[in-house]
């Protein structure tokens, strides 16, 4: 019996997934959770071989909650499910080690056979994320110029991105500026947005 772990926080996509996965008589959907910081606590809590993970989560993205789980847990594979088809999350997705990728219109059977593919070894990836995230290239931004966008989101001020992030101001500056230049875009707004429909952030 395969263990899965299904984490998505829209109740009926989830209790339509766990159903489907359910109808296989080779899986047991023993944990569901709407919000990614739950994630490490319910694989603590049931031994999971699979754990399903929407990249759009409350309180941890999918991706995050990856990360820590992949850290834990290495024997778990992780499939990310995706409404969002952007290259960039791909390779942060794969980065943070996942095991498939998929996107959400996937037929069922396609998610129950990229499930055994994992447990056997295999990496699963939607053929056309993969090829638009050759195309697309690699993220051009740092870890901490992206760390820098993501606190800007918001519209903070330098002074107050600063004293979040425990930098100076004019560290926030250059880091701001840097990518914008690397963006090839005009403001820190433009910048967030750009990095955002690429999946950088």
């Amino acid at each position: 019996m395969i263990r899965l772990l299904l984490a998505e926080d829209q109740s009926m996509v989830r209790e339509a997934l766990a159903a489907l996965l359910g109808l296989d008589p080779d899986f047991e959907v023993v944990a569901q959770v709407a919000r990614g910081d739950e994630v490490l606590t319910a694989a603590r809590a049931h031994e999971v071989d699979v754990a399903l993970l929407d990249i759009e989560l409350p309180g941890k993205t999918g991706i995050e909650a990856a990360r820590e789980l992949h850290t834990e847990f290495p024997a778990v594979k992780i499939v990310i499910l995706t409404t969002f088809g952007r290259p960039g999350y791909l390779r942060t997705a794969m980065e943070s080690g996942a095991d498939a990728f998929l996107v959400k219109d996937a037929p069922a059977a396609q998610l129950a056979e990229a499930v055994r593919k994992v447990l056997a070894g295999e990496r699963v990836i939607d053929p056309g994320l993969a090829a638009a995230a050759l195309a697309e290239g690699a993220n051009p931004l740092t870890d901490r110029e992206r760390e820098v966008l993501r606190s800007a989101a918001d519209g903070a001020t330098n002074a107050e991105l600063a004293a979040r992030l425990h930098l100076s101001q004019g560290t926030v500056r250059n880091y701001l500026s840097t990518a914008i230049q690397k963006l090839a875009v005009r403001n820190r707004a433009e910048a967030v947005r750009t990095a955002r429909e690429k999946g950088w952030l």
